[in-house]
């Protein structure tokens, strides 16, 4: 991993930090030019591009386009009994804390007969994508499915792409962890070809959506960019990133252990240490190219730990360790620091905090009750993550009685006369008469 030295310098704006930390190089733009034909495609030919597309991209084309549900219960059926319990325990911890996140309805009295009320609203249909590149994510459909149910989003539909090695279906796994969902409503279709056909629906087959959810790769984020408007979305997700900040009260193999947990998602994920400790540095450099070495995909984390992407970060001190992760704005953000609970209300841009060194973050994967799906690429600071309010719309609903528009009647008609619109004013004007 390369090393990027803050120390000793003078005092860095946010905009001098972020310019000189690790990023990986991610143009959705570029990859909208090749993406957008197929998606035309999609719309203009429905299953019979999927099909092409299929078979171009995935290397199979599946019996159906919707999978049986009969396939979603033998799924269920065939899975190890530690994976099913460990899903079960996902889904409900998951559920628990997503049920918390329901805002309420609420209303304001602001005179007699005044009223104005909130309402959040359900959307009515979604369409939540599970990837299937260089892994298998069942953990992604429990993160997209459980708060759009606890939301009370009625109709659910999955896609997942057709795997070759399972008859053009996609991934058992991903089929069982539908089953002990409850959906089943599933498709096989993979990256664009997902985000097309939940955009825009197939006529008598398949209803197009609301909102589109879940995570992909490049393409797949330039599809969404591209159907956004006609359908919601829930973001253009990057590669995916830590940021660890660290000082020597942390233990280096639990730092580069989690450096390489990252790095394997992807070979563009991005992994960075933020230290103020020259020895524990040092340490975790030596520690994570012996744990890259060993691991199962150790080439892949091995280009993701040397890409542009990744590197240690050495800072001054606390204070400094917090500016970097602040204009960093990760979307995983490890404390492992002295009093990491009062480092994490200094923390403004972060997707999701990890407090402390017994909060990896392959926890917040699996098992943390919180979600994963979480803003890449500094969108931290101005984007949250997955939740109930993804599947939620905000409606304001206003009621007045004849004696409260009164009251405020020639208030409304001053404004309607400043912006020049009349029938604005008149239009409570003819409710004065008739009252």
């Amino acid at each position: 991993m390369r090393t990027i030295d803050l120390r000793g310098q003078a005092e860095l704006t946010a905009e001098q930090i972020e310019a000189a930390l690790p990023r990986a190089e991610f143009d959705v733009s570029q990859a909208t030019i090749q993406v957008r034909p197929l998606l035309e495609d999609i719309a203009a030919r429905g299953g019979e591009a999927l099909a092409e597309q299929a078979a171009r991209f995935d290397g199979v084309v599946p019996p159906r386009l919707r999978v049986p549900p009969s396939l979603l219960g033998e799924a269920l059926d065939g899975l190890a009994g530690d994976v099913r319990e460990a899903m079960a325990v996902a889904i409900e911890r998951t559920r628990r804390v997503h049920a918390a996140q329901v805002p309420p309805d609420g209303s304001v009295e602001l005179a007699p007969g005044a009223i104005v009320s909130q309402r959040w609203i359900p959307v009515r249909r979604v369409g939540l994508y599970a990837p299937g590149g260089l892994a298998v994510y069942p953990s992604s459909v429990i993160m997209n499915v459980v708060p759009a149910q606890e939301a009370g989003v009625r109709e659910l539909a999955v896609a997942s792409p057709p795997q070759k090695d399972h008859g053009g279906w996609p991934h058992p796994t991903i089929l069982a962890a539908c089953a002990l969902l409850g959906v089943d409503e599933v498709y096989a279709a993979g990256g664009v070809s997902a985000i097309g056909l939940f955009a825009y629906g197939i006529p008598s087959q398949v209803r197009k959506v609301d909102v589109i959810t879940g995570p992909g790769n490049i393409y797949v984020a330039a599809a969404k960019r591209l159907v956004l408007g006609q359908v919601g979305i829930d973001a253009e997700a990057g590669p995916t990133e830590i940021a660890i900040i660290a000082d020597g009260t942390a233990k280096a193999e639990f730092v580069a252990a989690d450096l390489v947990s990252q790095a394997e998602h992807d070979p563009l994920a991005a992994s960075v240490l933020i230290t103020d400790n020259a020895a524990l540095a040092q340490a975790v450099q030596l520690a994570t190219a012996d744990r890259a070495a060993r691991t199962k995909h150790s080439e892949r984390v091995t280009r993701a730990l040397q890409g542009p992407q990744s590197g240690i970060v050495l800072v001054d001190n606390r204070r400094q360790a917090i500016a970097v992760a602040n204009a960093y704005a990760a979307e995983h953000l490890e404390l492992q620091v002295a009093d990491p609970a009062a480092a994490a209300e200094e923390i403004h841009n972060a997707g999701a905090i990890f407090v402390g060194p017994y909060s990896p973050v392959p926890l917040g994967d699996y098992l943390a009750g919180s979600n994963h799906v979480l803003p890449t690429g500094s969108s931290a600071r101005f984007a949250s993550g997955l939740g109930v309010t993804s599947f939620l719309k905000s409606v304001q609903q206003v009621e007045y009685s004849t004696e409260a528009l009164a009251a405020v009647a020639p208030l409304v008609e001053a404004f309607a006369q400043a912006e020049d619109l009349p029938a604005h004013g008149a239009s409570v004007a003819v409710r004065e008469d008739d009252a």
